[in-house]
């Protein structure tokens, strides 16, 4: 009971952590040509695979109250699940694929985020799934696998997740 409450606090947490993210950066996180810095998280199920759903409420929330309506809670919600568990099952206790954790946030959003965009908008696919894919490896690869790397060398944090997974 207590380490079900422990996995539910924590993937409550990155939703949470997510959400606030997104709104923050509220103006980059749901143009046409976009960039979501809360995708920087999505490295976490290297560590937990608790984290899964935490990323998939976070998104759903953050697309509830984003700009792209019911497509984006859909769609975008989905591709962030479906890159989640990607990176877990890729990487999942596999230190030496570490490098690969970013890459299926990287390349589903790519797609479908940016495929969802250009019908939505009007910008031409090739625009959208570049723009995205350049936000996804910013907020993947430049933010979020240094935060991966910080996070394994921080003692609390790797107990954290060691505790839950």
């Amino acid at each position: 009971m207590k380490r079900n409450i422990r996995k539910l606090t924590v993937a409550a947490m990155i939703a949470a952590v997510y959400l606030v993210l997104t709104m923050i950066f509220y103006v980059t996180s749901f143009q046409p040509l976009q960039s979501r810095l809360a995708e920087a998280l999505t490295v976490l199920p290297y560590f937990t695979p608790v984290a899964i759903p935490g990323l998939f409420v976070g998104c759903v929330l953050a697309n509830i109250l984003g700009g792209n309506g019911i497509w984006d809670v859909v769609i975008g919600s989905l591709s962030s699940l479906l890159a989640a568990f990607l990176t877990y099952k890729l990487t999942y206790k596999k230190p030496k694929r570490k490098w690969l954790a970013p890459l299926p946030p990287v390349l589903i959003n790519a797609v479908a985020v940016g495929s969802m965009l250009s019908v939505l908008s009007d910008v031409p696919l090739f625009a959208t799934m570049l723009s995205v894919g350049l936000g996804q490896l910013l907020a993947c690869y430049v933010f979020g696998f240094p935060l991966m790397l910080l996070f394994e060398r921080t003692k609390k944090i790797n107990e954290l997740f060691k505790d839950i997974s």
